[in-house]
């Protein structure tokens, strides 16, 4: 190793090993605990493609049964591991000015089988698509952010077909939620759990919905909710819409405050707020201080609105960090994706889905703990920057995650994906020739 770097990949095993060993207890038998150690390895390689083909065969296993067969009917917990995974990082990255970040994302879908699937509107695409949504929930800090929470979205359409949902395995106890009622589960659990945080934000699905307001005030957690122009809010003893106060907002108010930095340096914007009168009367014994934030781009105009409520006072600069950290979840959205294949399964069942995510942000979270710990301990030397998870990423696969088999395994898994995808092939024929 070159002189001045601190890479050591012994090290980063030493922590992935460390972070199986408290889930460990979660799988009832010693099979699913190994075989969930070389999912994550496999979800942790750079493989071109991970669904439970590849990472089988990154494993060194004769065929994808194991793989798949822990994803849908292997005895283990994988909502335990999800609260692990939470424990882990709050451990961590913990703070109690953390932020928790709520938003959805959408896996793009060809057929229509898969639980949840239907055309809908999805971030991902920016419109309108055949795809699969789904509510996280992260944890933001100043030491680094993470996803600890995830919740599958069901559309209406899916809770009016019971034929469908059994297919799917959706347990009879789900019905239909909201994406704000999901991530307001989500919050209460983390929160519950004694998760250290002091704001939630998300964007204008969240903020447009009293319900999940009136829980952050409930239990005294400030918060910076985006919302649209036409929000309605009391001021002055009077409703208005979000943009019709900015009448009140003389021009000395405005402010210039960065939002945090992004990939290409401060995210400045003006800022201004305006005080709110408390909407519901039963939340006036809670005390705190409700403002309408307002973030106009300083290029071209473009204004955001912002309703907030904080417990105690705070200055401006606090409630435009708390909204810069919503930017976070978009970024782990792509090394939740990139880098750990969050969206790559190819399951239709809704055990599988939660199981293929929460050993997917296992292994996100092993990425943005050990990125961390390097920034924290062994900083880069001049002329360099901190290691980041894609780096970390790259580095493991390379040094540590290293795919088993020789030439004839591979020679194998070749005829065995040919042999199956003939019969695939012959079956869809068939489909074709017998008709509808």
């Amino acid at each position: 190793m070159a002189a001045g770097h601190s890479v050591d990949p012994a090290r980063w095993q030493a922590g992935l090993e460390e972070l199986l060993g408290r889930v460990a207890g979660r799988f009832g038998r010693v099979e699913p605990r190994r075989r969930a150690r070389a999912f994550v390895l496999g979800l942790l390689a750079d493989l071109p493609r991970k669904n439970c083909w590849t990472i089988a065969e990154h494993a060194g296993d004769a065929t994808p049964d194991g793989m798949q067969h822990l994803l849908g009917r292997a005895v283990w917990d994988h909502d335990g591991v999800r609260d692990d995974v939470r424990a882990y990082l709050v451990e961590h990255l913990g703070d109690p000015e953390a932020v928790l970040v709520v938003d959805e994302t959408g896996d793009l879908k060809k057929g229509v089988q898969s639980v949840g699937v239907q055309r809908q509107y999805t971030g991902t695409a920016g419109r309108i698509e055949n795809a699969q949504v789904a509510v996280y929930l992260v944890y933001a800090t100043d030491a680094g952010h993470a996803m600890i929470d995830r919740e599958l979205y069901v559309p209406r359409g899916w809770i009016q077909d019971p034929e469908r949902l059994g297919a799917a395995g959706v347990p009879d106890q789900v019905g239909f939620a909201t994406k704000p009622a999901l991530a307001t589960a989500m919050l209460r659990r983390a929160l519950d759990a004694g998760v250290p945080a002091g704001w939630v934000t998300g964007d204008e699905v969240y903020g447009a919905d009293p319900g999940l307001r009136a829980e952050l005030e409930g239990r005294g957690v400030g918060y910076v909710l985006a919302v649209a122009c036409d929000h309605r809010v009391l001021a002055a003893g009077d409703i208005y819409r979000a943009d019709a106060l900015l009448r009140r907002v003389p021009a000395r108010a405005w402010q210039c405050v960065s939002a945090g930095q992004g990939a290409k340096g401060h995210r400045y914007y003006d800022w201004a707020f305006v005080r709110l009168d408390h909407g519901d009367p039963s939340l006036d014994d809670q005390g705190g201080q409700r403002w309408l934030l307002v973030r106009r781009n300083r290029t071209t105009g473009e204004l955001a609105f912002y309703h907030c409520w904080t417990p105690h006072p705070v200055s401006l600069a606090t409630l435009v960090r708390v909204a810069g950290r919503r930017w976070t979840i978009e970024e782990r959205f792509q090394t939740g994706k990139g880098l750990c294949g969050l969206d790559q399964h190819q399951v239709r069942r809704w055990r599988s889905w939660y199981r293929w995510t929460t050993l997917a942000m296992l292994a996100h979270a092993f990425l943005v703990v050990a990125a961390g710990t390097e920034r924290t301990r062994h900083p880069p030397p001049s002329g360099l920057i901190s290691l980041t998870c894609n780096e970390v990423q790259h580095l493991f696969a390379t040094l540590a995650a290293r795919p088993a088999g020789d030439l004839g395994h591979r020679l194998r898994w070749s005829v065995w994906r040919r042999r199956h995808q003939a019969r695939a092939r012959t079956c869809h024929y068939q489909r074709q020739a017998n008709g509808p």
